[in-house]
């Protein structure tokens, strides 16, 4: 698994800012924008650079904490 896929990610929308705004409270926060898919390509790319950031200084990164709901049988 590569580093990227252990942080969860998601997109919504604010009715409050009238945008989209991308999440990954592990890592980053404040990617938004108008088209959802455009936000989600660059909070992708953000994540990967804070990946990249923290490898480049041998820094271990954090433990992902935020994870997706479950269901509940």
């Amino acid at each position: 698994m590569k580093p990227i896929d252990r942080y969860h990610k998601w997109v919504q929308w604010s009715e409050e800012d009238e945008v989209y705004i991308g999440h990954c409270p592990d890592l980053i926060t404040g990617i938004h924008g108008d088209d959802p898919i455009a936000v989600y390509e660059q909070l992708c790319e953000t994540v990967q650079d804070v990946i990249d950031h923290y490898e480049s200084e041998g820094k271990p990164l954090p433990d992902p904490r935020t994870k997706p709901m479950q269901e509940v049988a």
